[in-house]
């Protein structure tokens, strides 16, 4: 039964309510009438008072306005399209960004500030990964092992060719470059000028997004794989949060990079001898110079006493005769 607004039983069951409010859309004397225009034209705010409403923003304002932003902006903006957007001096929003990124950071907020891809892009806290992937019903998004080795190889190696990753990799490599072309995580960067003029592949704008980097530069370097004890390698194969799997690290040293450590060792060793030796040229030349600027002083000569009866002394050149003589 239903009830009527005032809260009491309605006199009128749900079907009859139902079957006077079910009725068509549109009034049917309305139908050969044309639709008038309601929506006011959009007019845009010229750049200029943009400019001027943003300079006299306060500091916590001009935090609220990058945030606002961020929040509806689909991919990562730069500080030029931020710039655009706002009219904020570019130094006032690195500022705000640094600022913001302290506040919307891991464990203190549940979206997060991130600079990834040349950009700055709000982010879900990783605490709280699970609960927004179960309220949005999506699937996480996980590579393969063999797609994490393709995609590994065209990130260290860029730009680098099909035939090189089947080389590293020992396996064909089509059909997985095929996939990582469909996501985006790779692409086209141009050929190669040899016989056949091969593709080469390099990494998107969409991988640093995807593997949260900021540039090619925030990769994890070689060293920094092998210097990780065993059990942070067992997490690193396990989680595979970046493209480091196992296998793929050897194949991609460098195998001159021995050779032209030794070779800088060489030179190194050499240029160190040649400045021990400039070094103690160095010293005796001071020594030679030393001395001809600051002569030795010459012996004192003995002073002569004087003759009792006040004649001149003996001269030291001539002895007197001896006695007899």
């Amino acid at each position: 039964m239903s009830t009527s607004k005032s809260g009491g039983p309605s006199p009128f069951s749900e079907e009859e309510v139902a079957a006077v409010t079910a009725g068509p859309s549109t009034d049917p004397e309305l139908d050969e009438v044309e639709a008038a225009t309601i929506d006011a034209p959009d007019l845009e705010t010229p750049f200029e008072k943009v400019v001027a409403k943003a300079r006299r923003l306060t500091e916590q304002q001009v935090r609220n306005v990058i945030e606002s932003v961020l929040f509806v902006a689909p991919e990562p903006q730069t500080l030029d399209q931020l710039f655009d957007a706002t009219g904020i001096d570019r130094e006032k929003l690195q500022k705000s960004l640094e600022e913001l990124q302290g506040h919307r950071r891991d464990g203190l907020s549940g979206v997060v500030l991130h600079e990834v891809a040349g950009g700055w892009q709000l982010r879900t806290a990783p605490e709280s990964s699970d609960f927004v992937k179960r309220f949005l019903k999506v699937k996480p998004q996980r590579l393969t092992r063999a797609a994490l080795e393709t995609l590994a190889i065209c990130a260290y190696r860029q730009p680098v060719t099909r035939p090189e990753i089947e080389d590293i990799r020992g396996v064909d490599s089509g059909a997985v470059l095929k996939a990582l072309l469909d996501r985006r995580l790779i692409k086209i960067v141009g050929k190669k000028e040899e016989v056949g003029r091969p593709i080469l592949y390099g990494t998107t704008r969409e991988f640093l997004e995807f593997f949260a980097l900021k540039d090619l530069n925030a990769l994890p370097t070689l060293r920094e794989f092998h210097e990780l004890t065993e059990e942070h390698q067992e997490i690193v194969e396990k989680e595979a949060p970046r493209p480091t799997a196992a296998g793929t690290v050897e194949a991609l040293a460098d195998p001159l990079f021995k050779e032209r450590l030794a070779e800088q060792e060489k030179a190194s060793e050499a240029a160190l001898e040649q400045l021990e030796s400039a070094i103690e040229t160095a010293d005796v030349t001071t020594k030679a110079v030393s001395k001809v600027l600051d002569p030795p002083k010459p012996p004192d000569a003995p002073v002569a006493e004087p003759q009792p009866d006040g004649g001149a002394p003996p001269s030291p050149a001539t002895t007197p005769p001896p006695a007899g003589s």
